[in-house]
């Protein structure tokens, strides 16, 4: 069954004391296009990711994102010498001044230079097993909602083309009643010339080979939405031709109908992956 392009899927990932989540989103595009949001360092694993995904999906724009939530406390370090030269400094400046000595070690803390916080680093390395298993299980949720779209566009677009074939139809019965009426007020000469300017069965004959074409391809469960537009254009020809050939205003009327569902069935397509 054929995919819609609009999906999203999400995975949390723990490993150790890291924790993350992982996003993928993603919206109609003519090809596969795909964006990352990723933490300083993770550029490395960007090709990784998009090797999965180009195993999985064929078209669409695709955001990937990844966030760390939680990640080891961070490492306190206390410069002892700068320590040492400030309490240095201090008793100079108590002897020197005769101030009171009323340093605290809350004070002291304080000091540029005394202690420092460095914050715990996460490479790719660390988290890319736990990663790429979130990363999969975002696909298969992004899949499935790719999958549920293509259900719901498989089932609107066999609804418009039923009502193109009624149409098709509709045609052929109103161009043999307007040959009928023509052959009674023409000579066998000017009627045989009239027959084959609005001979039409070819036209219709392609118009509902491609939307048997069409069918089939909604039921595949390949990548078709290039060959779906590709056929809307196929069909938006064939029926220009029949609207040029027969001048009859219920056959007009048709055609048009016909036009407005090609148009629909082109749109549909941009849709489909």
């Amino acid at each position: 069954m054929i995919k819609g392009m609009t999906g999203f899927g999400t995975a949390q990932l723990n490993t150790g004391d890291i924790k993350g989540t992982v996003e993928i989103k993603s919206v109609n595009h003519r090809y596969l296009d795909l964006v990352f949001y990723m933490p300083i360092g993770f550029g490395a694993v960007e090709n990784k990711i998009r090797e999965l995904i180009n195993n999985r999906v064929v078209r669409g724009r695709i955001t990937v994102s990844f966030k760390i939530t939680e990640k080891p406390e961070p490492k306190i370090s206390v410069n002892k010498k700068a320590v040492k030269q400030y309490l240095a400094y201090a008793k100079s400046l108590q002897k020197e001044f005769r101030l009171d000595n009323n340093l605290k070690l809350s004070d002291l803390i304080k000091l540029p230079g005394v202690a420092e916080a460095q914050e715990a680093f996460v490479s790719p390395e660390q988290v890319w097993p736990a990663m790429e298993k979130a990363l999969q299980r975002s696909v298969n949720s992004l899949e499935a909602m790719r999958k549920r779209e293509g259900m719901a566009l498989a089932k609107d677009i066999n609804g418009v083309l039923r009502r193109m074939s009624q149409q098709a139809k509709k045609i052929q019965l109103r161009t043999a009643l307007v040959l009928r009426e023509k052959k009674k007020l023409l000579s066998g000469e000017e009627f045989s010339a009239y027959q084959r300017g609005v001979d039409i069965n070819e036209e219709i004959a392609r118009l509902n080979h491609y939307i048997d074409e069409f069918k089939m391809l909604i039921s595949s469960d390949t990548s078709i939405g290039k060959k779906l537009d590709f056929i809307g254009q196929e069909m938006q020809r064939e029926t220009n031709t029949i609207g040029s050939k027969v001048q009859d205003k219920v056959v007009s009327n048709c055609v048009i109908s016909i036009k407005s569902k090609i148009e629909k069935l082109r749109e549909q397509a941009q849709n489909i992956e």
